[in-house]
């Protein structure tokens, strides 16, 4: 049959997005597969600490550098194309579009046999939002293009570290009664990340041209308000009674599911507008190509439940929240000098061994909180929502290990030295810019644990901050110095068996 691809031949691929929620679980199941795989990266550092970057050829190149991006494609015969804009801000339309052009461009040029790109599912003869507009804009752009190209589009992807699910597991946690707009009566048809990959990794072995786009789900559709009552069944939470309103209110949606979910207002508005239409696959046609997976396509209710256990077991892949944009790092201390900088810094002695106080540095955040006044740190994390900042929601993807790049609530990890230091730098809205450094030494027979806050103002904004937050971090950080230590020794404490003194 025209298409099928009856075993995986391996290729040489080239995958952009591999910081990305999808990009950064399709890399190594394209390895495991037998392909050769280049990843094209800003920031080689956001993959340092992942356990398949010696196995990859790394790029560090930016998509709007089509003669950087040509070299890349040398030799590639399939070019994964999974990067999207919609977290920055205003303007992201046009920016697909155009990097669109140019990747279609340089894919030529290279002579790449296939592009592969992952859209969203959507009506067709409707007004979209300017969100799925993009991304059918960017499918029709390697479309339209010289190279053949497999458009698939997707629906809300269920898996754990996910934006879809986060928001669904939020909202459905949040009220046992809630009132919601009218589109939460709107039809939807999600689909596991694990066959999203399935499809994504069989692409690159089918046989023949083949250039269109393919709807993919999991063949079952159901309301936005049902999905929420079937999380809330799967997740052990008590019926939910779920509202619709007769208005469809996307921007104060969009503000409501910033409050109480971990995604970000520029996020939120546009996932919000994208729920406007029924999401629902208009054909099958992919079944004639790549067979269903063994066992078939992964029912909703059963993506709830191995999304849930991922979490539940620490075994979570990647998050929405990890793919973030990069900053400058902090300058070292003797380039300081010609900056404005605040520092608070503690110290605290501990008769605690110091690879204790480590595994408490390393888990902090997220479920085991901040270890001082966590009405303080919530009250932060809300007012930096409201203006437009990550908050605190966005929670961490392992609850004890970490690496370079990844998310801790509103910080993210700069810089790690497992059983010394962990560096983390603020990604809430500040007038400035701002790290957390928490490390630990021997120091005789126990411990000196070290934390250090440290603030660049920008203006006379970021100077007067600084002044406003000193009283909390009076209350603040010698308490947290104090119980990551005392945390430290429960943790022993926990470890010694019954009976000994």
């Amino acid at each position: 049959m025209t298409g099928t691809n009856a075993a995986q031949i391996p290729k040489t691929v080239l995958v952009t997005g591999a910081t990305g929620y999808i990009g950064g679980r399709l890399v190594p199941r394209l390895l495991e597969a037998g392909h050769t795989v280049k990843v094209l990266v800003r920031s080689p550092d956001k993959i340092a600490g992942v356990p398949w970057r010696d196995k990859v050829e790394v790029v560090e190149s930016s998509l709007d550098d089509g003669d950087a991006l040509r070299k890349a494609l040398d030799g590639v015969e399939v070019f994964y194309y999974l990067v999207h804009s919609m977290a920055a801000g205003a303007g992201f339309e046009a920016k697909e579009k155009a990097m669109a052009g140019i990747a279609a461009l340089a894919a030529a040029d290279a002579g790449v046999g296939r592009i592969v790109y992952l859209g969203g599912l959507h009506p067709q003869g409707v007004e979209l939002s300017t969100h799925m507009r993009s991304r059918e804009a960017v499918g029709q752009v390697f479309l339209d293009g010289q190279v053949d190209a497999i458009v698939f589009q997707a629906g809300v992807v269920i898996g754990s570290g996910s934006a879809s699910f986060e928001m669904i597991r939020h909202l459905s946690e949040t009220l046992p009664l809630m009132p919601a707009p009218s589109w939460v009566r709107n039809r939807i048809e999600a689909i596991a990340v694990r066959d999203v990959l399935y499809y994504l990794v069989a692409a690159a072995s089918l046989d023949g041209p083949i250039n269109r786009s393919f709807d993919i789900g999991c063949r079952q559709v159901l309301t936005y308000a049902a999905m929420m009552k079937e999380y809330a069944a799967e997740a052990g939470l008590p019926h939910r009674v779920v509202l619709a309103l007769p208005v469809p209110a996307p921007k104060l949606a969009g503000m409501w599911v910033a409050l109480t979910t971990p995604i970000p207002l520029s996020m939120a508005f546009p996932l919000v507008q994208s729920l406007q239409h029924d999401a629902v696959s208009s054909e099958h046609d992919i079944d004639r190509y790549i067979p269903q997976p063994d066992g078939g396509l992964t029912p909703y209710r059963t993506a709830v439940a191995l999304a849930l256990g991922k979490e539940r077991d620490g075994q979570v892949e990647t998050t929405w929240a990890n793919a973030g944009v990069a900053s400058d790092p902090l300058p070292s201390d003797p380039d300081w000098s010609g900056h404005t900088v605040y520092i608070d810094e503690r110290t605290f002695h501990g008769d605690v061994d110091p690879e204790h106080v480590w595994t408490i540095i390393e888990g902090i955040g997220g479920r085991n909180g901040w270890y001082s006044l966590p009405l303080a740190w919530q009250v932060r994390g809300w007012l930096d929502k409201l203006t437009g900042g990550a908050g605190l929601l966005r929670g961490r993807r392992h609850p004890k290990m970490l690496a370079a790049g990844e998310v801790v609530d509103w910080w993210r990890v700069e810089r790690i030295e497992r059983g010394r230091l962990l560096r983390l730098r603020a990604e809430m809205r500040a007038p400035g810019r701002a790290w957390l450094e928490l490390s630990v030494e021997p120091d005789g027979s126990g411990s000196l644990y070290r934390q250090r806050a440290i603030f660049f103002p920008k203006g006379l904004s970021g100077r007067l901050y600084w002044l406003a937050v000193l009283p909390f971090h009076s209350l603040i950080f010698p308490a947290m110095a104090r119980n990551i230590t005392g945390a430290a020794q429960k943790l022993i404490d926990a470890e010694r068996p019954a009976g000994t003194p």
